[in-house]
């Protein structure tokens, strides 16, 4: 029998509790000078519902969308927050059950119809959820909350009202794109999603959508296609949550945990399973890394291939003389995409080195620059791409050591001035069993650290917002959410940092519970 021992972080439950939205913005309680010059909002997305009546939600991405907006103005602060009407959540709430089936939980059919009703309901294809709860960007002048699926939906950052739902399938060829695409300065903006390609194989396309326009239309019309990646696998897409850019080219990491396709046709549409219960890994496989240029945008024919690893984000991809560097967030394999909640909460096993966690057991992350790891080792790799064209193939070599980070994770950068360029600073969260609780920066050059952490306090990703007079790369604040399960009073708020040292400037207190947050942006 295998004994589990107490999560050391289980007051963190309490983030994965089903809370109301407010009716209107609520004060926040100010400690610390806010920086005048810090004036906008910050916008969070995230699950507040976890549960319908009876029927629980059994995975992290499938509690229904939750908008946060944390205004600061002239030092002071306010929290509102709104779900978003979504069609997997007006018609949970209309029917009381759920309704569309969402990663990893399956929607059953009616049953208050009878039972000739109930069986050819099985047979009425895919609906496809718009539950858009992992992250929130902009397109020309709008905002559109999004999940990783085909659907985004438009909302107002002011009001935190829906305005419509999209569908991407009816301007591009795609089954579904990331929630973390990639922004230029003039806005455009790209992402990357898996498509039929040629001979109904399987491919991955890039998107690119214009910036906003001058006759005020919407970009979304003259989205398009810019360049194709083949896949491994001609049934089996690989799953994909982010991609690298840099100024001259996309760089797609495809792993060995694998969607497969059959299994998804025909499982879902006869005894009603979900999206997870169609992954499978390949490990055998090991991760390839393709190359694509961007303008023009051509896939460039060759490809490196590396051990097993599973990936969630990138920190940032750019070019060294000749070379692209490519630095990851990366877990060790076991093929499978955990963020149920009972494995969360879960304790270390007796005799294993840690809790079960998001890809498996091994929590250790690195910065790589085309990776090849050893245990908890990782070593510093890059690519040639000057000998990659004359020779057809990917020249790699080590460079500069390596770094071992324990659990780093949800990633960022100062993206306005360092996205696809040469840098050095990241930040992220230090995770505990999965569970984060601290926040992190990291040099990625000298291996220097810096650490914001409290007892019993679970920050949410870290966002780097620049200040106006900036000549340092870190010049800056960081903005995270903070929740204390165990305080009776004000028991979340908004941590403000310098970007330089992690020491407190100020923090915001909200006498609400604040749920898990996972991706967001700051609106000036």
């Amino acid at each position: 029998m295998v004994s589990c021992l107490e999560h050391p972080a289980g007051g963190y439950k309490k983030i994965f509790e089903s809370c109301e939205e407010l009716a209107e913005p609520i004060p926040a309680h100010v400690s610390g000078k806010i920086p005048a010059w810090l004036t906008g909002s910050l916008l969070r997305m995230g699950p507040g519902l976890f549960e319908i009546g009876d029927e629980p939600f059994y995975h992290l991405f499938d509690g229904q969308a939750l908008i946060h907006k944390f205004d600061l103005k002239d030092g002071h602060v306010t929290y509102y927050r709104r779900f978003i009407r979504t069609d997997a959540y007006v018609r949970a709430m209309t029917e009381k059950r759920i309704v569309i089936t969402e990663f990893g939980t399956a929607a059953y059919p009616d049953p208050c119809k009878n039972i000739f009703s109930r069986f050819f309901t099985y047979f009425q294809g895919i609906e496809v959820t718009d539950n858009c709860l992992v992250n929130i960007y902009p397109i020309g002048e709008d905002f559109y909350a999004c999940t990783e699926t085909n659907y985004i939906t438009k909302v107002d950052p002011d009001t935190l009202e829906t305005i419509k739902k999209v569908d991407l399938c009816n301007y591009l060829s795609v089954n579904g794109v990331t929630a973390h695409p990639h922004t230029e300065p003039d806005g455009t903006v790209y992402n990357i999603g898996n498509c039929f390609g040629k001979n109904m194989s399987l491919a991955y396309n890039i998107v690119k959508i214009p910036p906003p326009q001058e006759d005020k239309s919407d970009p979304i019309e003259k989205s398009k296609v810019l360049v194709q990646f083949p896949s491994s696998e001609r049934y089996k897409p690989s799953y994909i949550h982010s991609f690298g850019m840099t100024e001259n080219y996309f760089v797609f990491v495809e792993t060995p945990v694998k969607i497969n396709l059959l299994k998804f046709l025909t499982s879902w549409s006869i005894r009603g399973t979900n999206y997870m219960d169609c992954f499978e890994s390949n490990d055998k496989m090991g991760t390839w890394f393709h190359l694509a240029t961007k303008n023009p945008g051509e896939y460039m024919d060759h490809k490196f291939r590396t051990s097993a690893f599973n990936l969630f984000h990138h920190i940032n991809c750019y070019e060294d003389q000749g070379f692209v560097v490519v630095d990851l967030s990366v877990m060790c394999s076991d093929g499978t995409v955990w963020l149920e909640p009972e494995v969360l909460f879960s304790g270390p096993r007796q005799g294993e080195y840690s809790a079960p966690s998001l890809f498996g057991n091994c929590h250790k992350y690195s910065r790589v620059i085309i990776i090849i790891f050893y245990s908890f080792i990782f070593n510093y790799y890059c690519i040639d791409i000057q000998y990659s064209k004359k020779k057809n193939r990917l020249k790699v070599f080590p460079l500069r050591g390596c770094v071992c980070v324990s659990a780093f994770e949800f990633p960022q950068i100062n993206y306005k001035k360092y996205c696809g360029k040469n840098y050095t600073f990241a930040y992220g969260l230090g995770l505990n069993h999965f569970i984060p609780d601290r926040i992190c920066k990291l040099n990625v050059k000298s291996k220097e650290t810096w650490i914001w952490q409290e007892p019993d306090a679970y920050p949410s990703e870290p966002l780097f917002v620049q200040s106006p007079d900036a000549k340092d790369e870190d010049d800056g604040v960081l903005l995270s959410i903070v929740v204390k399960p165990g305080v009776t009073q004000r028991p979340a708020f908004l941590l403000i940092l310098n970007a330089t040292d992690l020491t407190e400037i100020a923090r915001a207190e909200v006498d609400v519970m604040i749920p898990v947050t996972l991706h967001g942006l700051y609106k000036p």
